[in-house]
C-alpha cells in the first residue's frame, strides 16, 4: 500500500499536463503509469525525474534499449522494488525479452547477490591487476 494518494483530477495542473504528455508522446501511448501519478503531487519531483528518465532510457545511446532494460531490471532486483520489477519487465518483454532471456538475467542478478555478499563477508582484498587496469 502506498503511503499517499495521487492527487485527483491531476493533469488539471499544466506543469503535470506537460509531462504527461510528453510521456505519452515519448512512449508512443495513452498509458501513464502509476510511478508518475504518485509522484506528481511534486511538479519539480515529477519533471526532474521524468527529464532524466526520458535523457538515459529513451535516448538513443552506445546501449540498445533491451539492454538498458534488462539493466534496470536487474538493478530493480538487486535494490528490492516489486514496482519497478514489473514495469521494466513489461518494458523489456516490449522490446524483446525472451523467456530464456530472463530467466538468465535471473541467474545472473542471483549469482552476482550470492558472490558479492561472499566478497563483502570476508572483505577479500582487491587484486592489484584490477586496480592497475583502471589507471
Amino acid at each position: 500500500m502506498s503511503t499517499i494518494k495521487p492527487t485527483e483530477n491531476i493533469e488539471s495542473n499544466p506543469r503535470v499536463k506537460a509531462v504527461f504528455d510528453d510521456i505519452r508522446k515519448t512512449r508512443n501511448s495513452d498509458f501513464v503509469n502509476n510511478m508518475w501519478y504518485y509522484i506528481a503531487f511534486d511538479e519539480d519531483l515529477l519533471e526532474r525525474t521524468w527529464q532524466e528518465v526520458k535523457l538515459v532510457m529513451a535516448t538513443p545511446s552506445q546501449i540498445d534499449p533491451l539492454t538498458k532494460e534488462m539493466i534496470y531490471l536487474a538493478v530493480s532486483i538487486a535494490n528490492s522494488c516489486a514496482y519497478c520489477v514489473h514495469s521494466h519487465t513489461a518494458a523489456a518483454k516490449a522490446k524483446g525479452l525472451t523467456d530464456a532471456q530472463h530467466g538468465e538475467i535471473i541467474k545472473i542478478v542471483s549469482l552476482a547477490a550470492k558472490t558479492n555478499h561472499i566478497a563483502n563477508g570476508l572483505q577479500i582484498p582487491i587484486d592489484d591487476v584490477f586496480d592497475a587496469e583502471m589507471s
